[in-house]
């Protein structure tokens, strides 16, 4: 049987060639699965990716969209850089929405500028104070970071259920599982009237610049890129991993946590069962289709940002399930990862064993 030789070290235009041969096969694979789905592949692509962002409603919805899935994404990839695999970004969203949420509805009726100021800072200490649990956990028991981030996620989603059918629960909403709205100071104001995308959207822009210049331009973003491409060496030259990690878990969680004050705080207006419909685990796809890069993670984006609102449009025209949307996603990220397989790696046939003594060379 073929066995896997590693490669030499790929070219830079061999891993940003990769990301695009993803979506090539992305879409050669949702040809045949419209076709399956009884549906001519042409008119299912245009009503899929290309009719949800021809007008300027659709535009507006693309980038609201984009907005959590730039922030958790930028986070989630100056920690996978160092290789910390934070996995539990939904759930630092979802506590970062919680903690603004109820600064927002401690201060409800509260007209003050300082209001959503404050709210931002509380969501962005709410997604740093969870992730700062299996931060804690990975360098002081050594648990695996994957597993604890990822438990956290559902913990988060029962404490705001929680929250939302008892304390939180608005007591005129008609027993509906949610909170009171939100008040004019506590809501992010829009870039366009008639728009539903918000001041969070230039915030998430504002920290794709931050990530790169920390990531190219400081020290403390090489410490962690060296740590995550040759652990011995950082070792040696006496690079803390510890600091590695805390730095990698606070930062992504902060970044989740706005992303989390955006949702209640923009669309939503309010605490509801659920604040996001996966945006944390889509970041994490969006990561690595940006190759690690933050412009690169904010391109990766807006694709999968096209993924959700192309998905709600087959939903509406074409009648598909919404299953179609997580279909694409999973597509993109297997296809990427089997395109790094072949770039880092190569098959090279097994040699046959010599079991005759006559093959043995003298």
């Amino acid at each position: 049987m073929p066995r896997l030789e590693p490669r030499p070290e790929p070219s830079r235009a061999m891993m940003l060639a990769s990301p695009l041969l993803a979506a090539l096969a992305m879409l050669a694979t949702g040809s045949l699965l419209f076709l399956f789905l009884g549906q001519e592949p042409l008119h299912a692509f245009y009503v899929y990716f290309i009719k949800p962002a021809s007008t300027a409603y659709g535009v507006g919805e693309l980038l609201l969209k984009a907005t959590p899935l730039i922030l958790c994404g930028v986070g989630l990839a100056i920690g996978f850089r160092a290789d910390v695999h934070n996995i539990g970004a939904d759930g630092q969203l979802t506590m970062g929405a919680i903690a603004a949420g109820c600064v927002a509805l401690y201060f409800d009726g509260v007209q003050a500028h300082w209001v959503l100021p404050l709210m931002l800072l509380a969501g962005a200490l709410g997604g740093m104070a969870w992730a700062a649990i299996p931060a804690l956990l990975r360098t002081r028991f050594n648990t695996s970071e994957i597993l604890v981030s990822l438990m956290l996620v559902y913990i988060a989603y029962l404490l705001l259920s929680y929250l939302v059918h008892g304390p939180l629960r608005d007591p005129a909403g008609y027993n509906f599982p949610q909170s009171k709205m939100f008040g004019e100071s506590a809501t992010l104001p829009l870039l366009v009237e008639g728009l539903r995308v918000n001041a969070a959207l230039p915030l998430s822009l504002l920290c794709v610049l931050g990530a790169w210049f920390f990531c190219k331009h400081t020290f403390a973003g090489y410490r962690m890129r060296i740590g995550g491409m040759a652990p011995a060496a950082a070792l040696y030259a006496g690079f803390s991993a510890p600091k590695n990690v805390w730095l990698a878990f606070l930062v992504s969680g902060a970044l989740a946590g706005i992303a989390g004050v955006g949702e209640v705080a923009g669309p939503l207006g309010q605490l509801q069962p659920s604040v996001s419909p996966g945006y944390g685990f889509a970041a994490i796809i969006v990561a690595y289709v940006g190759r690690l890069h933050p412009v690169g993670v904010l391109l990766a984006s807006l694709l999968m940002s096209l993924l959700y609102i192309g998905g709600e449009s087959a939903q509406i025209e074409l009648q598909l399930p919404s299953a179609i949307t997580g279909l694409f996603q999973g597509l993109l990220l297997f296809y990427l990862l089997a395109a790094d397989l072949f770039i880092h790696y190569r098959f090279k046939p097994r040699q046959r064993a010599l079991t005759n003594p006559a093959e043995i060379p003298a």
